[in-house]
């Protein structure tokens, strides 16, 4: 069944290159429809993303502090707490989405931030682990701003990103796998994970349906912030 056109529209739309303000815009007229949208893409990324940190994560997560980075609505908040992750805290662009994701109870600390033009408003090294999930991504946050997530979390510490590896992000994931690799090269973190998916999502376009399928594939990395970072020492 192909996706209703409503979805498709309002999905294509966060992937373009509009002016950051107008994206804002949108993404705060969309929250309200947000997540009524994503179930019907079939959105799979936020629970698989948690998962894959939970199980990395080498003792129980209720006292671990964790920044979920680009938060929206709370979905990815949502997949830690039934995971056992209890102190979450938030940061998003759109003023809409973090009512929203306020709305859960699931967050101790929700702020505004738009990653890439802002650093996160977080010391360093004060996350024992940090998640941006769906926000790495043509249009969206730019690939260099790893560096701060790696930035904001302690040593020892975990983060968790995806991204999409549909045929129009396939520029983005490459410029991205680089700047992973380059900063494990540096001695800044090890990866612990990378895993493809098939069916990430349902695609909003047939030209991006990974071989007919009528879905779209991603990943899921999970990297493991070293002890002491050359990016600190420097």
């Amino acid at each position: 069944m192909r996706l209703a056109a409503g979805p498709r529209r309002r999905v294509a739309a966060v992937h373009g290159d509009s002016p950051l303000p107008e994206r804002l815009r949108f993404y705060d007229g969309w929250a309200a429809q947000y997540e009524q949208d994503v179930a019907a893409l079939e959105y799979r990324a936020p629970a698989l993303a948690a998962a894959s940190l939970a199980s990395a994560f080498p003792a129980p997560p209720a006292e671990a502090r964790l920044l979920d980075v680009a938060c929206g609505t709370g979905l990815v908040a949502r997949e830690l707490h039934r995971r056992g992750f209890r102190c979450l805290h938030g940061v998003d662009g759109s003023a809409g989405m973090l009512e929203r994701a306020r709305s859960t109870g699931l967050y101790r600390e929700l702020r505004r931030c738009v990653l890439g033009p802002e650093p996160l408003p977080a010391p360093a090294e004060h996350y024992d682990a940090v998640t941006v999930v769906g926000a790495l991504g043509e249009g969206q946050v730019p690939s260099s701003a790893v560096t701060e997530l790696l930035r904001v979390t302690k040593p020892g510490g975990f983060i968790c990103m995806t991204t999409r590896s549909d045929p129009s992000n396939l520029r983005y994931k490459a410029e991205l796998e680089a700047a992973l690799e380059q900063l494990g090269a540096q001695g800044a973190w090890r990866k612990v994970l990378a895993q493809e998916v098939e069916h990430w999502e349902r695609a909003t376009a047939e030209q991006d349906s990974t071989q007919g399928t009528g879905y779209i594939s991603g990943v899921v990395y999970i990297y493991q912030k070293c002890p002491v970072s050359p990016l600190e020492e420097g």
